[in-house]
């Protein structure tokens, strides 16, 4: 079997449909689903608005009514095969008589896997594979976390020219431009879980949410978690209630990400000091580094990362540069450079060397 242009065209629609704005990034994929008719007109269209709501293919469904009967179903994702909040998306579409199914991407969830094979055994013909990396795209980090039984890792830090993230004094307020911060605000919102070490909670005290441009907190907040075994004084911001807090102590970062999976999060935007940035460089669950770079050199003072143990050039930690942006503001002067990178190799250690196991105190 083949895909017809105008399944390619619907497969677009859908992919479209997905990102709906307003469609919550997880914990369940982002899912957009378009209905044909013999001619390959559009019939339908749907698409997932979150957990609890009905899946894209149901959506579309509905909206087609008696008229789905003989449609050609194109999903942007495997429909799934099991009964959780809502029924099977395979036995809707069995039911509703559809004709054939075109899907992009294969759900490998293991509690939702089966769908295709569901409907080949109710005569339904499937093709699958359709946009499948443009469908992927759509759900970089769900896709990862079930591949990788983790969650993805975005570290991200703000740095001086020199490679400084504060003054020797402490100060570290203005390494980052009000552009880059309103940005960094944009990307903890991508993300459902922000990560630091109880050592950033006890000298920094941050809030850790997500803000809009009046610095005021915007209505869905991420997780905010703190990993470290010491305690947590009970007047710290981030125990406040406008968001969610968890203490997770261990200073094992693959224990964290565990925990964390477990609690069905898939995105972790890592946000401690250089001990906890040295920890998960180290244990190799570092998947994307966001940089801001500031205009300025200090000369002295603290370094975004520890400590790695790395003593010639040949074991440096290299990083793929995949986006570069120049964020300025209205005075031409509150300026900083994000460069978001992927790293291509993990630090590794002579067997002399022997690294601290005090990662995130």
């Amino acid at each position: 079997m083949t895909t017809s242009e105008a399944e390619r065209s619907a497969m677009q629609r859908a992919l479209t449909l997905a990102v709906t704005p307003g469609v919550p990034l997880g914990p369940n994929p982002r899912v957009g689903c378009v209905l044909l008719d013999s001619d390959g007109s559009r019939v339908a269209e749907g698409f997932h608005r979150g957990a609890g709501h009905p899946h894209a293919e149901v959506e579309a469904l509905r909206a087609a009514g008696d008229a789905a009967h003989g449609t050609t179903a194109v999903v942007t994702l495997e429909p799934c095969n099991h009964t959780g909040r809502t029924g099977p998306c395979s036995e809707a579409l069995i039911a509703a008589g559809v004709r054939r199914v075109v899907f992009a991407q294969t759900d490998t969830n293991p509690v939702a896997v089966g769908g295709a094979a569901r409907l080949r055994e109710a005569g339904i013909e499937v093709e699958g594979g359709l946009l499948a990396e443009e469908a992927r795209a759509v759900n970089r980090t769900w896709t990862f976390a079930l591949e990788h039984g983790r969650p993805f890792v975005t570290w991200k830090f703000a740095t001086t020219l020199d490679g400084r993230s504060a003054a020797s004094d402490g100060t570290s307020r203005w390494v980052s431009s009000r552009a880059a911060r309103l940005d960094t605000h944009r990307l903890r919102g991508l993300c459902d879980t922000m990560l630091v070490g109880t050592r950033t909670v006890e000298v920094d005290d941050p809030e850790l949410t997500v803000r809009d441009e009046v610095d005021e907190p915007v209505a869905h907040q991420p997780l905010r978690a703190v990993m470290g075994l010491r305690d947590l004084a009970p007047d710290r911001r981030i125990l406040d209630d406008r968001a969610e807090t968890v203490h997770l102590r261990t200073r094992d970062p693959r224990e964290a990400l565990a925990a964390l999976f477990a609690r069905d999060r898939q995105h972790v935007f890592l946000e401690g000091g250089p001990t906890l940035a040295r920890a998960f460089l180290e244990a190799g669950l570092v998947d994307e580094v966001v940089a801001y770079v500031a205009p300025m050199l200090l000369g002295a003072g603290s370094s975004a990362v520890a400590d790695l143990g790395i003593t010639t050039i040949a074991d440096a930690v290299h990083l793929h540069v995949t986006d570069v942006a120049v964020l300025q503001g209205h005075d031409g002067d509150d300026t900083n450079v994000r460069l978001t990178m992927t790293p291509t190799q993990t630090p590794t250690r002579t067997p002399t060397q022997t690294p601290t196991m005090q990662r995130s105190s």
